[in-house]
């Protein structure tokens, strides 16, 4: 039976890096006792019509179902950053979530963001924000990292009070720095730290 209370890390990643974000957060999140991390991705979007992916992916984590956003007690919902927002599979995904909404399915839960960018100034924040809307209109609460988080003030690449960054390189071969890890795993356990106080 179990009884620990799961957190969901829900990612889209093209090249990676922002997969290997989810995980360092689901590290975080079970740094508490308590709770498990429940990593799920989403599937491309094609631009064939009839074309569809797999039902399974071929690596990583598994496709998300509504059902991981109804069993969750909070949410770390990471994307990498396409002209300042959030990719299209991830808007996608959300926009399919309206009888959640309808439902206050996700009302009360906390959330927490991630996102990785191929430069320092390439649109990260704007990214994280536009991943807030979603989640703000669901009735779930923000959890962002604060600044007694000291890599937050010293980082010198990714890292921002509105959730965790990393800054990849235009080739996408810039590995995650130890700033922006610890940032990962701060923000991963002060989410899951929320979701414990809030969970009835």
């Amino acid at each position: 039976m179990i009884t620990d209370k799961e957190i969901l890390v829900l990612y889209y990643s093209q090249h990676g890096a922002t997969r290997q974000m989810a995980q360092f957060i689901a590290r975080g999140t079970e740094q508490v006792a308590g709770v498990r991390a429940r990593l799920r991705t989403v599937p491309k979007i094609s631009a064939v019509c009839e074309a569809t992916e797999p039902g399974v992916p071929e690596d990583g984590a598994p496709y998300v179902e509504l059902r991981d956003l109804e069993e969750c007690v909070g949410l770390a919902l990471g994307s990498p950053c396409r002209f300042g927002n959030m990719a299209s599979a991830m808007k996608y995904f959300w926009d399919g979530t309206s009888a959640m909404w309808l439902k206050h399915t996700l009302a009360g839960k906390p959330a927490a963001l991630f996102t990785s960018g191929g430069t320092m100034h390439g649109g990260q924040e704007s990214t994280l924000l536009s991943m807030m809307l979603p989640l703000l209109h669901h009735g779930m609460v923000i959890v962002g990292l604060p600044y007694s988080e000291p890599e937050l003030a010293t980082t010198q690449s990714g890292g921002t009070p509105y959730g965790a960054s990393h800054v990849a390189g235009l080739a996408n071969n810039h590995p995650i720095s130890d700033a922006e890890k610890k940032l990962c795993l701060a923000l991963g356990k002060r989410l899951a730290t929320t979701a414990l106080k809030l969970a009835i």
